[in-house]
This record gives C-alpha cells, sequence and structure tokens, in this order.
C-alpha cells in the first residue's frame, strides 16, 4: 500500500502526537533511542563543532537535546504544523540559535541539502511512513559528511506487532497475520505503516553503503508489564531495565522498534 496514499495525518492532528510524546510510552521510546544514539556522539570538547540533521523531527524532541549538548541541528519536516511545535520547544528551551526549522520532504532530501555536509543523522519513525525506503536511505549516505559520521534509523518491528496482537491484545488471529504481514495499523492516526524485520533492515543499510556499528531493541517489556507496575512512578526503573535488554542480542529481535546505528562505509570516501 502506498503510503502517500495516507492523509498527512500528523499535518492535520500534529497536536495528537506531541501528546502521545509526552505519555510513558512515547517518553520512553524517545528516551531509549536517544540514549543509544549517545554512546556514538563525538566528546563534549567537539560537540560545538558537529551539524546534525534531524529527519521527520516533529516536534523537536531530539532536535533539542542535540541542541542542548552544543551541536547545531537542522530539523526537516513536511509538516507546518509539527514545525510550529518544534519552533516553540526550541525557544522554550533556549536553544534557537543552535537549531534550524525546514519545511521539506525527505525524498527531496539531495536537493535539500549540501551533499557530505552532516555529522550525525536521525531517522527515527520515518522509514514506516515513506513509500521507498531504500531511496531515502541513499539519499542519507549522500548528505553523511564521511566515515566518522553516524546515522541513527529507528522502525517498526514485525515481530513486535506479532508479540503486541498476542500478549497485549489477546488477539491470536492478528498475531499470526502479523507473522508475515510488511503493514501495520499504527493506533495513534488508524492510518498504514510499514514494519521491518532485522534481516530487511540490516539489507537496506548495506545496499546504501551504510555498515551498522550496533543493533538496540527499543521497548522490548514495557507495553507488556502488569497493571501493578505503574508506568509513572516505576518509569525511571523501568527505563534503566529496557535500556540493558535492548542491549542484548537476544531480546532486540521482539522489541516493539529496531535502532540501528550506522555509518558510511570507508572505502572510496573523503571529507567535503
Amino acid at each position: 500500500m502506498p503510503i502517500s496514499a495516507d492523509e498527512n495525518r500528523f499535518e492535520s492532528d500534529a497536536s495528537r502526537y506531541a501528546e502521545y510524546l509526552a505519555t510513558p510510552e512515547g517518553r520512553l521510546r524517545a528516551d531509549l533511542s536517544f540514549e543509544n544514539l549517545r554512546e556514538f556522539l563525538p566528546t563534549s570538547a567537539q560537540t560545538g563543532l558537529l551539524r546534525a540533521l534531524d529527519l521527520g523531527g516533529g516536534t523537536g524532541v531530539a532536535a533539542v537535546r542535540l541542541a542542548t549538548l552544543g551541536i547545531h541541528v537542522t530539523l526537516l519536516d513536511s509538516s507546518a504544523k509539527m514545525l510550529e511545535l518544534a519552533r516553540r520547544a526550541i525557544v522554550e528551551a533556549g536553544v534557537s540559535e543552535k537549531v534550524a526549522c525546514k519545511l521539506g520532504d525527505v525524498t527531496q532530501l539531495t536537493a535539500l541539502c549540501d551533499p557530505r555536509s552532516f555529522d550525525i543523522v536521525l531517522c527515527h519513525n520515518l522509514l514506516e511512513y515513506v513509500d521507498d525506503p531504500p531511496a531515502v536511505l541513499g539519499g542519507i549516505a549522500s548528505i553523511m559528511r564521511d566515515s566518522s559520521a553516524i546515522l541513527s534509523i529507528l522502525v517498526r518491528n514485525q515481530a513486535g506487532e506479532v508479540m503486541k496482537a498476542a500478549l497485549q491484545a489477546g488477539d491470536l488471529d492478528a498475531a499470526e497475520r502479523n507473522l508475515t504481514s510488511a503493514w501495520a495499523k499504527e493506533s495513534l492516526y488508524g492510518g498504514q505503516l510499514r514494519l521491518f524485520t532485522p534481516q530487511a533492515l540490516d539489507t537496506a543499510l548495506t545496499d546504501a553503503s551504510l555498515t551498522i556499528k550496533a543493533r538496540r531493541g527499543v521497548r522490548v517489556i514495557s507495553d507488556y508489564l502488569p497493571a501493578q507496575i505503574s508506568r509513572s512512578s516505576d518509569y525511571e526503573r523501568i527505563l534503566a531495565l529496557e535500556h540493558k535488554l535492548g542491549q542484548r542480542p537476544e531480546f532486540y529481535g521482539v522489541a516493539r522498534y529496531l535502532q540501528c546505528l550506522a555509518c558510511l562505509e570507508k572505502r572510496g570516501l573523503s571529507a567535503k
């Protein structure tokens, strides 16, 4: 199913996404994926010279965090309403001089950004919504500065949809269907989104001349915790446990989200 056939859900009701990010589930996804990225960021002495690109950066959560570290960030999003929310968050965080918001489509990345110009690229929960993920990854590779640049990819995991259907919804028929489904219905807006397997994500990155440095699972068990565990008051304990689980390969494949940290292949590359 072509993603572009869906209405622009993020434009029509951007505030709903902002509200989701404030929930324990939304916070956990953002906190875990950012902590995983931080493991691969350069030392603090270098951050002021770094340029980051946050693709589909939405309300600016990740961009603000990067800017707080002293990194110069370009936030690219196709939704003007999302960018309004992002600009507000950027001003409130006091990092306006570090973040530039740009309206644009990721499919036009090579026209919007100079080649070999970014040290850090975030592509979190974006590939699920584009028609041609390999083409987007190829564009990303072209704007990464050199082999020292880091790309953080976060996508919805097919196996995670199987686990969610069986353990959270108790729907064995849906769990069976999700074993082979390339698509899922996302709960926030009700639209369709693409699912990835670890193997498919690895192949897509390799085909784009990107080398995987680390794989991390995001939200392995938190969606299935019993009611006696408070998602709010026990949040820090859940976060700490999830961070440990996500680093272990035996849990990576069943997490709700797959995160890969990747760099450019070194062969034939040079800095701009």
